[in-house]
């Protein structure tokens, strides 16, 4: 066990305190193994609201100069996605454990130098998948491993809104790692096959509608829906097996969960038309109890125990890696009007392939 966290808290620092990082500091100041110690923002107005939540929490501007002054032992990055590796590899080379928000980093050849970074220096390194660490995405494992609906047939996943719009990252890139996480984990595969067709309706070369197919083996496949064009917000997942269905609504209050015990069966055999004849199992609908707890929390709490024990984490590097590597693939199959992109879990990208970003790479580590 490292000597941190035996006779006091991990003490952590924030980068980013636009959207997400308030979030991670209210969780990590929450945790008794943890202490919320400083934070860094550009935005001197951000600063001065979280200044205000947490009297004596350290503000700085920039990434060097908490890195050089506070005294911490690990740093939550949630910056834009183009800053995600200069960020992360300055922290590893101040000897900080580094938990960095989806997606991990801008291109595949940037995940690989933080995970030889995190390697090297036997450093803490963890994606931010915050769904993993969820209640109803931990109990739609166990039903699937159970085999309680079956083989897996298909995915499909909608996560729909109206905004907010980037003009850094496409919509594939900010919402389907979410989705892609989820696939990935309860499938625990990569695919065989990325389809992925857009457009751009408000910003020129930033996609704002995406529709992904991935294709696996033994037939299985997943599509994910991804838009800031929709009037509604949508968050729901259907995995459809062979004896019975999961539909999961992120945006339920409570009943997240429903299992459909319904199926559809061909004819064991048949020989003529007439005699083809599909049968239709409707059966009852169950809704599965789940604990009440942020996932969030989950997710912090578990970096800071990996922090501590050295141990691996569930979304380590690797699986940051993976994810970006798919969302390489994307934008890969995008450019080529939604041909199928082949993806091998090891195949190296070009060293020039990067993330569809506009503007230049930002040479400051400013959050």
């Amino acid at each position: 066990m490292s000597s941190i966290g035996e006779h006091r808290p991990v003490k952590v620092g924030i980068a980013g305190c636009g959207y997400w990082g308030p979030n991670l500091a209210r969780n990590f100041d929450a945790l008794a193994c943890s202490e919320l110690v400083a934070v860094c923002d550009p935005n001197a107005d951000r600063l001065e609201h979280m200044r205000h939540r947490y009297p004596s929490l350290q503000c700085f501007e920039s990434v060097e100069k908490m890195l050089a002054t506070a005294e911490i032992d690990a740093v939550a990055v949630a910056t834009p996605v183009k800053t995600h590796h200069q960020i992360a590899q300055a922290a590893m080379s101040a000897g900080k454990h580094v938990l960095i928000e989806k997606p991990m980093a801008a291109s595949s050849e940037e995940c690989e130098e933080m995970i030889a970074t995190a390697e090297e220096t036997k450093l803490t390194l963890m994606a931010g998948h915050t769904f993993l660490y969820s209640e109803p995405v931990r109990k739609i494992v166990e039903i699937i491993q159970s085999g309680e609906i079956g083989e897996i047939r298909y995915i499909n996943c909608q996560r729909l809104n109206l905004g907010l719009f980037h003009q850094d990252i496409n919509v594939a890139w900010d919402l389907a790692p979410h989705d892609l996480s989820i696939i990935l984990h309860v499938l625990g595969e990569s695919p065989q096959i990325v389809n992925c067709q857009g457009q751009s309706f408000m910003c020129p070369g930033v996609e704002d509608v995406t529709n992904m197919s991935l294709s696996f083996k033994g037939q299985r496949f997943a599509t994910i829906q991804s838009s800031w064009m929709e009037p509604r917000k949508v968050r729901q997942i259907t995995f459809v097996g062979t004896r019975k269905m999961i539909v999961y609504d992120d945006l339920e209050p409570l009943e997240k969960l429903r299992i459909h015990d319904v199926r559809v069966d061909a004819p064991p055999h048949y020989d003529s038309f007439d005699e083809f004849h599909y049968s239709y199992h409707y059966g009852d609908c169950h809704i599965p109890r789940l604990e009440q707890i942020e996932p969030l929390k989950q997710m912090c709490s578990h970096f800071i125990d990996c922090v501590v024990t050295g141990k691996e984490p569930l979304t380590n590097g690797r699986k940051g890696l993976e994810l970006v590597r798919i969302l390489e693939a994307a934008s890969e199959s995008l450019e080529c009007a939604g041909g199928p992109v082949p993806f091998s879990q090891t195949d190296s990208k070009p060293e020039a392939f990067q993330a569809p970003i506009a503007g230049k790479r930002v040479t400051s580590l400013k959050a």
